[in-house]
């Protein structure tokens, strides 16, 4: 097959815990870049079936790690988040057999109307993610093939910006996130960590990992960076955890939760324009340009998207590296013999572990590009896959097994690539440190309290994740 002749059934449907996409492992043996048919962000397309789950447990629907690499919302259509299985049911893809053309015409020899380019190597996914011509700010107001929930579509939002206007708004950003200024704040996630392990012990055994340590700690984390009022955290997380579920079919609930969430950061960014103090938001409802300071719906958006991004991810990685580790028992020996292999062994398992379902906000070609042999045409929508993209086998030697003590193995791509690099990337990887680390030395002989097929995942969002974790010890 080949990516002009035919296209493939897009299911983005698996709910066994951190199961491997099939879809996804399926591609890997097709061309790079592949035509796929996807629903639009309306709900006009048929490609992909809207998800039966309901919404979404615990509040962690953004990406600390993820950052600008996948922070999507859900709206009207945002039902459609995980799409339906494949014909037979076991998620694998089939081909259509229709061809690539059928279905409309985005424009002259344009593709079929709902359907979109999936770019899945390490090689391409990266050529993608900083090529100029790719460009997300074209996506604003337009009707697109997507498999995640609307996006966070405000032109004031960093991630569907492009230089230069990216670049200046994250360089203002940016230097919060600095080696210098993650490293002073690992003192206190240490204290932080030290604290909420406590009164886990306390609890007494067993206890779920996610309530006591996974959900606190990057939230308390990002409400300090933003200074956020302790009475507010509570609507705040549930309007964060609203963008991120299918919900109504009609989007209601996440369509509150985004309008909530951008009023609550524009007065605030209002309050401490007039009364500043020494937080992030205070920082950037400051700082002028030629004079004049920034706009306060730039300043509102950012600070509605650090609270979304700047924590939800990381929360969900605890999690589900605590479930890998522990269901890998030779691997997690391997680091509690060897504890100083925990910076690699963080990054070896960001790289396995497939931390959310289909892909996320995409792309559209400028002008014709040639990628791979494939022609994309100026005005089509380009997806990449960073999980496909950390799964390559012409870049990771035995992609499949986690190897705590892999050796040259390149950069992995969850915190995304090029101008849309997680900005929070430093902090998250700071914050799993710390947090693993902790918990493997205070727990030695930690252990699921259920059996592994008992663990129940969330499956009513993109996200990836334990509703519950509860271990023992």
């Amino acid at each position: 097959m080949t990516t002009s002749e035919s296209v493939w059934t897009c299911p983005f449907r698996h709910d066994e815990a951190l199961e491997f996409d099939p879809f996804l492992a399926r591609l890997r043996s097709e061309p790079p870049v592949t035509r796929i048919p996807m629903p639009r962000r309306n709900g006009t397309g048929d490609s992909v079936a809207p998800g039966a789950d309901g919404p979404e447990g615990p509040g962690r629907a953004g990406a600390g790690a993820a950052g600008e690499a996948g922070l999507g919302g859900s709206g009207p259509g945002g039902a459609a988040a995980p799409g339906a299985r494949g014909a037979s049911g076991a998620g694998i893809p089939v081909s259509s057999g229709a061809p690539a053309g059928a279905g409309g015409s985005a424009g002259p020899g344009g593709p079929a109307a709902d359907t979109a380019w999936l770019v899945t190597r390490h090689e391409h996914v990266r050529a993608v993610t900083s090529d100029p011509r790719f460009s997300r700010a074209a996506l604003i107001g337009r009707d697109l093939p997507s498999v995640t929930p609307d996006l966070v579509d405000h032109a004031e939002s960093i991630n569907l910006m492009d230089p230069p206007a990216h670049s200046r708004l994250r360089g203002l950003v940016a230097a919060a996130f600095g080696d210098r200024q993650v490293e002073e704040l690992r003192p206190r996630t240490r204290r932080t960590v030290g604290a909420l392990l406590d009164a886990m012990a306390d609890h007494g055994s067993p206890a779920d990992v996610s309530d006591w340590l996974a959900a606190p700690l990057p939230l308390n984390t990002v409400f300090e960076l933003l200074d956020v009022p302790e009475p507010d955290r509570a609507p705040l997380r549930r309007w964060a955890t609203a963008m991120m579920a299918p919900g109504t079919p009609d989007g209601a609930a996440a369509a509150e939760g985004k309008a909530g969430l951008r009023a609550y950061f524009a007065e605030l960014t209002a309050a401490r324009r007039r009364h500043p103090g020494s937080d992030l938001l205070s920082a950037l409802a400051a700082v002028r340009e030629d004079g004049e300071l920034l706009d306060a719906r730039e300043v509102a958006v950012m600070g509605m998207l650090l609270l979304v991004t700047g924590h939800n991810t990381s929360a969900h990685q605890i999690s589900n590296i605590v479930y890998t580790l522990l269901t890998h028992p030779e691997q997690l020996a391997r680091l509690r013999a060897r504890p100083e292999l925990l910076p690699a062994a963080i990054e070896e398992l960001l790289r396995f572990i497939p931390y959310r379902q289909g892909v996320g906000i995409p792309r559209q070609a400028t002008e014709d590009v040639e990628l791979a042999g494939v022609t994309i045409r100026a005005g089509e929508t380009v997806h990449v896959s960073y999980l496909a993209a950390n799964r390559d086998e012409l870049v990771y030697d035995r992609p499949d097994e986690l190897d705590l003590e892999r050796k040259d193995a390149p950069a992995h791509l969850t915190f995304g690539h090029g101008t849309h690099h997680c900005l929070g990337a430093r902090l998250a990887r700071m914050e799993l440190q710390v947090a693993i680390g902790a918990l493997l030395e205070r727990f030695p002989a930690l252990r699921l309290a259920v059996p592994a097929e008992e663990v129940r995942w969330n499956t009513g969002s993109i996200w990836r994740f334990p509703l519950a974790l509860p271990v023992a010890w």
